[in-house]
């Protein structure tokens, strides 16, 4: 890509569907555009190791279809009712940043409060709300669907904003947001 144009992949991992939207950011016209979005899905009868393979092809995939020069991942978050879940979420990060390593591509984390405020104005939106919001700033005729999709190109949204104006960091209540 040219100095003035930016491939941007938002993921929302998760070990049954892992959500991804891949934007293109192009500077010199000031525009936005979906380049690809879905979800990496994973066999849910089988083994953790086998489910994160999955997970890596379908990830590796979307990377090399789309030259990504910007990984923004989710980060982990818990709720001590459901510390499971986080450690099962981390699974699926590892998977994420792993193949993004192995392709020398830059990965900011992004905190779902920080993405949320920044696409809806509030840190606690439904998914309903987040669909819509992304639906409206990407000037889609449909919501993405599963929400998956909509967390994915928000989180991507949002990481465009980050890198092109440092002082968002201060939005993300993290420190330790970019790493290579």
């Amino acid at each position: 890509m040219s100095g003035n144009t930016q491939i941007i992949c938002g993921v929302d991992p998760g070990l049954r569907q892992t959500g991804y939207g891949v934007i293109l950011i192009d500077d010199e016209e000031d525009s936005v555009r979906v380049l690809d979005a879905g979800v990496v899905r994973c066999s849910r009868s089988e083994a953790l190791s086998l489910r994160l393979a999955e997970l890596a092809s379908g990830f590796s995939e979307v990377l090399d279809d789309h030259r990504v020069e910007l990984v923004a991942v989710e980060e982990i978050y818990s709720h001590c009712s459901r510390p499971r879940t986080a450690i099962l979420m981390a699974h699926a990060r590892g998977v994420i940043l792993l193949e993004a390593a192995q392709r020398d591509i830059r990965v900011i984390h992004l905190p779902a409060t920080s993405v949320k405020r920044h696409i809806t104005g509030n840190g606690r939106a439904t998914k309903d709300q987040m669909q819509r919001a992304v639906a409206d700033l990407l000037k889609l005729n449909r919501i993405p669907e599963p929400p998956d999709v909509a967390d994915a190109l928000a989180i991507a949204l949002c990481a465009a904003c980050v890198i092109r104006q440092p002082a968002r960091l201060a939005l993300t209540d993290n420190d330790q947001l970019l790493s290579h």
